[in-house]
């Protein structure tokens, strides 16, 4: 008998790697990648257009006078930040990523369903009781990113924190998914980190504060646990 050669499994032809659920994680991260490539990139854009729709649409129409949402001792312990707007602008890469490694049309009609429920549920809080955070004394012109951003915010809409939700709503799909797929702990260790990074940012640039990013993650964590609770085939479980 002939050992067998260790290098086989990083040359799985597709067939045999069965849709995506077995061989090598890197193997398996590219074909769910290569799956409906054109649909989810026409998919992602047409829901993050339609979101946007509707998040003006809010901000324009609020129910009452937004409340202005109090200070913490966190944000008091976190200094303005400029150099944060990356890891806060990182968040439209980082949401793509989960339906960018689902396989099929079921699983991302499935995902977009539950994100969309989320993104609805805050927006519909934003109606009926709009929020927004304290002025800070910082001089926005030296900083005309982060100005740009803050003139589109107009009436605040600060809790719970989209930004968050969305960010732990994905990061909770991402570790799912490189769990199924047997990918290295450091992929899912530096998923969490950009987490992390992402929701400390929101309050580093003066975007939210504490209680609007808490608020985010409760969210965020409900709407994913909630979707995953319900057993949509994602691949090898």
């Amino acid at each position: 008998m002939h050992p067998e050669n260790p290098m086989t499994k990083y040359f799985t032809s597709p067939t045999q790697i069965q849709n995506g659920e077995s061989g090598g994680w890197l193997i398996q991260a590219r074909f769910r990648i290569a799956q409906l490539r054109p649909l989810k990139a026409i998919g992602t854009t047409a829901f993050i257009l339609l979101f946007f729709w509707g998040y003006f649409g809010v901000m324009r129409n609020p129910w009452s006078a937004p409340t202005m949402m109090p200070l913490t001792i966190i944000d008091e312990s976190i200094p303005f930040t400029p150099l944060a707007f990356g890891f806060y602008a990182s968040l439209w890469l980082y949401v793509s990523l989960p339906p960018a490694l689902l396989l099929n049309v079921r699983q991302l009609l499935a995902y977009g369903f539950w994100i969309g429920a989320l993104c609805v549920f805050c927006l519909l809080i934003f109606l009926v009781w709009p929020t927004t955070i304290p002025e800070f004394d910082i001089n926005w012109s030296k900083y005309p990113t982060i100005k740009l951003i803050k003139g589109l915010d107009i009436s605040g809409n600060a809790c719970p924190s989209l930004h968050v939700a969305t960010a732990v709503f994905s990061a909770v799909w991402i570790q799912h998914i490189l769990r199924l797929i047997g990918a290295p702990r450091v992929l899912s260790t530096a998923s969490i980190v950009l987490c992390v990074l992402i929701v400390w940012s929101t309050i580093a640039l003066r975007q939210h504060v504490a209680i609007d990013a808490l608020a985010g993650i409760a969210v965020g964590l409900i709407f994913s646990f909630a979707s995953l609770s319900i057993k949509i085939p994602l691949g090898r479980e």
